[in-house]
């Protein structure tokens, strides 16, 4: 059983949470995350570079002189590489870097990401988080009382409230989301997790009717899976 404090605004603790980890899956499959996160990062790519070769350059395609007889070293046309202003040897092209694993295995991340942050004790669960207007000071002095003011977090919320999302997008390092928009990625990014006590019963019960983790192997399928002991989305896959 994992054993998870509730804090307040002040950082105290007011009651403790117990679950059992085969509600997040139970298992946690390093080579799985790494896939995702890994597809995550690659659908992040612009893929826009692109360079000119020797056909898209100005210049003669004529040769410059003959090849004997002027004492000069061999050469082409003035758009071969090797010359300043021709074009490149081997020129980048437009590339589409996206690619996607199964739904499953996303879940299955998410899950595995979720799990690891209680397991390490990253995550951090508050009984609320509720501020009448944008109150950045305030949302600094929360973060202190919870010990999460020094390294980068991501704060989740079961709704969108706009308070809570205006008070925290001008910290460093802190990020906010949806509990529904959460995938791996943006869960092994940070370094620590701030959860609502809405948020986490919202995961805790959508997760629990989830196929367990073990049942999804490290290239995404059905099968065994190769779980190792270890510390990126959802439904939604905000993370492109």
């Amino acid at each position: 059983m994992v054993v998870v404090p509730v804090l307040n605004r002040e950082g105290r603790e007011v009651e403790r949470i117990e679950f059992d980890p085969n509600e997040f899956g139970g298992a946690i499959n390093k080579q799985l995350l790494h896939d995702v996160v890994v597809m995550y990062q690659a659908n992040r790519r612009q893929g826009t570079v692109q360079t000119k070769g020797r056909g898209q350059v100005k210049g003669s395609g004529k040769k410059l002189y003959r090849q004997k007889g002027t004492g000069n070293a061999r050469v082409g046309n003035r758009r071969t590489p090797n010359r300043r202003g021709g074009g490149m040897a081997f020129r980048k092209l437009p590339r589409d870097y996206y690619y996607r694993l199964p739904k499953k295995a996303i879940r299955a991340a998410t899950r595995m990401a979720l799990l690891s942050k209680f397991v390490d004790g990253e995550a951090v669960v508050i009984d609320q988080l509720e501020f009448a207007g944008p109150k950045t000071r305030e949302m600094v002095a929360v973060l202190k009382a919870v010990q999460l003011h020094e390294q980068s977090c991501l704060i989740a919320t079961a709704e969108l409230d706009r308070n809570v999302y205006r008070s925290a997008r001008n910290i460093r390092h802190v990020e906010i989301s949806r509990a529904t928009d959460l995938n791996a990625y943006d869960l092994l990014r940070k370094k620590r997790l701030l959860l609502t006590r809405q948020a986490f019963d919202m995961l805790r019960e959508r997760h629990r009717k989830a196929p367990k983790a073990s049942a999804v192997g490290a290239n995404g399928h059905e099968g065994a899976a190769d779980a190792a002991p270890a510390p990126v989305a959802d439904e939604s896959d905000q993370g492109q």
